[in-house]
């Protein structure tokens, strides 16, 4: 049994993740990012230190993203389309203002599932709009992956139904809240599986470094899309693994790609 004192102590010793209206802190420090027995790109193992940010425990959901058409539109002041409501895979449609509930509806039953179709700039401004961004890519594997180097947020247990959705057909997404048994060390949830996900990081070589130019994208070069797909296989669910969409693939949606937001800003007990 634990005594009171020893209980104490390691309250105040072990890291205990804080959250804030479903966003996560992630302290300031350094952890294992990238590995050497995996892709080229994905080496060398190397230590990386990330200051504090809070990370989103969910991604972003369909309903989210409705509320966000309504409020913004579907094309950015700068010009880009937010979102690929032409798309059979959109969930989300506008609906003639003729009709009763005029507006970007999401589709019935499909509410709390992570969005779909929305292309980098519609991710970036949804995080604006949220008074949040997106996250770097190594942001982004410190709350995948905590302080060692586990190869998946749970660990280095293979994937199962019950940690992560994937091997589906296509299309076959979940609600964002599906997984709890798949959470990171931070307890962020669905970070492998369910939809990759956008950041804000141009692809360059490793070792990571905040070099002139990696952050933050903006149109030019690669942007780095993390995690993994609900029609992806096992053997690629990885918290390392890295892929990217060029300038033109950014400016579109995609149905195995969402998104959460991030920030820098103390949130304190929120």
């Amino acid at each position: 049994m634990v005594g009171p004192v020893l209980a104490l102590l390691l309250l105040l010793v072990v890291p205990r993740p804080a959250a804030g209206d479903g966003i996560m802190l992630i302290q300031a420090g350094a952890f294992w990012m990238g590995r050497d027995d995996g892709a080229r790109d994905e080496s060398p193992l190397h230590r990386v230190y990330v200051r504090d940010f809070w990370i989103e425990r969910h991604k972003v959901t369909n309903a989210e993203f409705a509320a966000f058409l309504n409020a913004r539109g579907i094309t950015s002041a700068d010009g880009q389309r937010r979102y690929d409501a032409d798309d059979a895979d959109a969930r989300i449609h506008l609906v003639p203002s003729a009709e009763q509930h005029a507006g970007w509806v999401t589709d019935r039953g499909y509410e709390r599932h992570p969005v779909v179709e929305v292309s980098w700039f519609g991710a970036r401004d949804f995080c604006a709009w949220q008074g949040r961004r997106l996250p770097t890519e190594a942001e982004w594997e410190k709350a995948a992956r905590g302080d060692d180097r586990r190869r998946h947020p749970w660990g280095d247990a293979p994937p199962t139904a019950i940690r992560a959705v994937f091997g589906r057909a296509y299309n076959a997404t979940e609600p964002t809240d599906a997984r709890p048994a798949g959470a990171s060390p931070y307890d962020v949830h669905d970070l492998l599986g369910n939809l990759r996900e956008w950041t804000s990081t141009v692809l360059k070589p490793y070792p990571y470094r905040l070099d002139p130019g990696r952050e933050q994208f903006a149109g030019a070069g690669s942007v780095v899309v993390r995690g993994a797909s609900h029609d992806d296989a096992a053997d690629t669910l990885s918290v390392t693994t890295r892929r990217s969409y060029d300038r033109r693939g950014a400016a579109a949606g995609h149905h195995h790609l969402g998104f959460r937001c991030a920030t820098s800003e103390d949130l304190g007990g929120r």
